[in-house]
């Protein structure tokens, strides 16, 4: 609802403060270089530069509202009340600015330091890569008192700007379609955007963001939507990430300061789990490889809190050494820095590389830290005594990761003894199946491909390592197992707890379980453990999940395997005019029950399987789904299958 957004429009900001790089002809051709992928990612990447648009009118302090809308026909709205994209004669290109922003590459307001002090956009391919790469654009302006307006199709403007109306208000709406000819995937998952939108509202306290899905109805007839605003920011972030951990503190550390002419808010606390949980933003980018705010956060933290402890003689009588790691185990952080001028490495805005920002996050981190901790004695030996007991568990560890690093030339050069190897040596070519039980993991040794399918058959549930000590998780023979297989091994100078990739011994690794409850659960519990443990094998595109049939249907000539009912209800149907009782259906409760051929033909044929590949659109979203799904606190869970009770479906 447009006429609902309000905002004071500045006049400052105009066709003179767009500045042109160069073309855009390129994006077409090569999509990917700028949106990362033409997969689902890719696809959502759009929304997020348009709303990363709206974002720095927020940051800018002229926008307070914006609207995301998936429309039927899975187009996209964003709608905000920031000041409009100028739309007035650029001097240069001799067109309207409205237009050069839509069309001409690196081309926007965030080039020039009047318009925007900081910026998440900052390369400016955002809004005309969305343009290029759509079928269609409409984007409105309100702006001086009247609505302008421009369509395009591919990145060419149908016309030239037009004014179709007036208004009081200012802002912008921008309307697009992807092209389904470029996007393997062109429709929108209501969730990825919720989390990206959620994430937002927690790095901009007072900016209120929603979501509204047109292709789903509620019961009342009104569209599926949902609303996202903070008033505390990083704090509220940091509760929401631990709701379903258990707490060391009271409260959580909230700094919000400025050091060195830099922006600084960081949130910290401390649970029970064993694992670390710290999230970094530059500019409201989520930096998945941190950089050197990261850096800072680390460095501060680690010597404020060791000093402490040192001097208050907290470490006195403890035998092991101290690292940084330890004290970051059971901490969950979220990093945010506003940069003038960042320094990322690539469009996609993975790591920063600015060097002035590590002194600006240690110098916020050890002064609000030190002041916490001289505050809060009680609170401070709690932590302390976390980082021991941390200490000592990653002294306990070094014996049962030293037994994964494959040092012992026995049972094949270290390899675990039930894992059926390959003879292809090229990891590009190789791929190894997880297996659940030795039932199944024989029925799929004797199915596969040999020269490039390896068979690791798991023995039941693999241990639950959310719920587990590092150490306890490295003991595991069957974890043990799935390192040495893969040929991976744990730690480096900087962390104890890295993963190193540099030996994967295979590019594909599936998880294949049964096509039931039980099997769902293991599958989890693998989910789980590569989450924690193994993320960059997810990151890197690597990890997968098999996806086997449920039944075989037959009526005389005719056979089938259906994957789920739906399937089965339709060869019923066509075969046997609905009657149910004259097809003959096998149902698989296990994959052990297959013969080696169907196994091969409906699940493991590189030709005619389909592998559903384990991505992470929302790491934070991720972080909070595994750790309530296989956390200690049964209530978030209890609530989340009540929540999702009418999505599920058991199998008679």
């Amino acid at each position: 609802m447009a006429e609902e957004l309000n905002n004071t429009n500045n006049a400052s900001y105009s066709a003179d403060s767009i500045q042109v790089l160069e073309g855009l002809e390129a994006v077409r051709k090569r999509p990917a270089m700028y949106i990362g992928d033409i997969g689902i990612k890719g696809l959502h990447h759009l929304v997020y530069e348009v709303v990363d648009n709206s974002i720095d009118e927020a940051l800018a302090g002229y926008c307070d509202h914006i609207e995301v809308t998936i429309n039927e026909d899975n187009s996209i709205t964003v709608v905000d009340n920031g000041r409009g994209i100028p739309v007035d004669i650029h001097e240069k290109e001799g067109k309207s600015a409205l237009e050069v922003v839509l069309t001409v590459l690196h081309a926007g307001g965030k080039f020039d330091k009047g318009s925007y002090k900081v910026s998440g956009g900052l390369h400016g391919v955002g809004v005309s890569c969305v343009n290029a790469l759509s079928t269609y654009v409409r984007v409105e302006v309100r702006r001086q008192g009247h609505i302008y307006m421009q369509e395009y199709s591919c990145g060419k403007p149908y016309a030239a700007v037009s004014i179709i109306g007036e208004s009081d208000i200012t802002g912008t709406t921008v309307t697009f379609k992807p092209d389904a000819s470029i996007f393997t995937e062109t429709e929108y998952k209501f969730d990825i955007l919720a989390a990206r939108l959620r994430d937002l509202a927690f790095l901009n306290a007072g900016i209120r963001l929603s979501l509204t899905d047109k292709r789903i109805k509620n019961e009342d007839g009104s569209f599926k939507s949902e609303s996202y605003y903070s008033t505390e920011g990083l704090k509220e972030f940091v509760r929401f990430l631990d709701k379903s951990r258990e707490p060391l503190m009271e409260d959580v550390i909230h700094i919000v300061t400025e050091k060195q002419g830099i922006p600084v808010e960081v949130a910290m606390s401390y649970n029970t789990s064993y694992n670390e949980n710290v999230y970094s933003y530059v500019n409201n980018i989520n930096t998945i490889e941190g950089g050197t705010h990261l850096a800072g956060f680390r460095r501060g933290l680690t010597r404020t809190l060791k000093k402490y402890a040192e001097d208050s003689k907290l470490l006195d009588k403890v035998k092991v050494e101290i690292s940084g790691d330890d004290f970051r185990e059971g901490l969950t952080a979220v990093v945010s820095v506003k940069v003038a001028e960042p320094q990322f490495e690539g469009q996609t805005k993975t790591k920063l590389g600015n060097n002035e920002v590590i002194g600006a996050v240690d110098m916020a981190v050890s002064e609000a830290l030190r002041n916490y901790l001289e505050e809060h004695p009680k609170e401070a030996k709690t932590i302390v005594d976390k980082v021991i007991l941390a200490a000592t568990a990653r002294y306990a560890a070094r014996k049962a990761r030293e037994m994964v690093q494959r040092k012992s030339p026995m049972s094949g050069g270290g390899l675990p003894g039930k894992l059926a190897d390959c003879s292809g040596k090229d990891p590009q070519q190789c791929e190894i199946f997880l297996v659940e039980g030795d039932s199944a993991g024989g029925t799929a040794k004797q199915g596969r491909d040999r020269n490039t399918q390896a068979i690791l058959p798991l023995r039941g549930k693999i241990m639950n390592v959310e719920k587990a000590m590092f150490h306890r998780v490295m003991d595991s023979e069957e974890i043990q197992n799935i390192y040495k297989a893969l040929g991976v091994f744990v730690g480096t100078e900087e962390d104890e707890k890295a993963l190193n990739l540099t030996k994967l011994r295979y590019h594909k690794i599936i998880i294949m379980t049964d096509a039931d409850v039980d099997g769902s659960h293991i599958a989890t519990l693998i989910l789980t453990f590569f989450f924690r443990y193994m993320r960059p094998l997810i990151e890197n595109g690597y990890v997968y999940i098999a996806t086997p049939p449920l039944y075989l249907c037959r009526k005389g000539k005719n056979e089938r395997y259906c994957w789920n009912d739906m399937q089965r209800q339709q060869f019923i149907s066509e075969f046997a005019n609905g009657n149910e009782g004259q097809v003959h259906t096998q149902r698989y409760k296990g994959l052990g029950e297959m013969k080696a051929e169907q196994l091969w033909d409906t699940t493991m044929n590189p030709e005619h399987r389909t592998l559903r590949q384990v991505t992470i659109e929302s790491a934070t979203e991720a972080d909070h789904i595994f750790s309530m799904l296989m956390g200690e606190d049964v209530v978030p869970r209890k609530e989340f299958i009540e929540a999702n009770a009418t999505y599920a479906k058991i199998d008679a």
